[in-house]
């Protein structure tokens, strides 16, 4: 057995029609990681709000990893109107987050949606106006612990969404 280097691996290059909204998300390695991920699932656009730590920040830099460059990104001011204008442009927006109607992400059925949001809410309050979502998806955890880092969330909600969106026509 051969561990592979980064020379040794292509990529299907592939972008998925998933947009990312992170609401109040703070932290520069969460803002660096989301980056790196969404690049690595190929999602096609990415909001920060505007007091997100800047792109400069040089966690936000390390984290990335390069990724900053390599995936469409723009800032909101306005939480509800950016909402409802992706709702408009035929989104479906599904909150990463864990309400009395969550459905466990297992059962949720991505391919029957078009154009997907994935909304992330801060880690200390949630999303920031839970109503503004058609659904809300949980992922089921067996420790005692009841929530796990949002970026963590997204990656696993993001392998499941793709790998989904990947088998639509079988």
């Amino acid at each position: 057995m051969k561990q592979l280097t980064h020379y040794d691996i292509k990529n299907k290059q592939q972008q998925f029609p998933v947009t990312i909204v992170c609401d109040a998300i703070r932290t520069p390695e969460n803002i660096g990681m989301c980056f790196r991920i969404c690049e690595s699932f190929g999602v096609a656009k990415i909001y920060f709000h505007e007091s997100s730590p800047a792109l400069e920040n040089r966690k936000v830099i390390k984290t990335a990893r390069n990724t900053i460059n390599q995936i469409d990104y723009d800032y909101y001011s306005n939480f509800n109107q950016t909402i409802g204008t992706l709702k408009e442009e035929g989104n479906t927006i599904i909150g990463i987050e864990i309400t009395d109607k969550s459905i466990n992400i297992q059962n949720f059925v991505f391919k029957n949606h078009q154009k997907i949001v994935l909304l992330l809410g801060s880690e200390r309050n949630g999303i920031e106006n839970i109503n503004l979502v058609d659904e809300t998806i949980a992922i089921p955890m067996y420790g005692r612990n009841s929530s796990m880092n949002v970026m963590h969330s997204l990656a696993i909600t993001l392998y499941e969404v793709t790998n989904q969106l990947t088998t639509r026509n079988n």
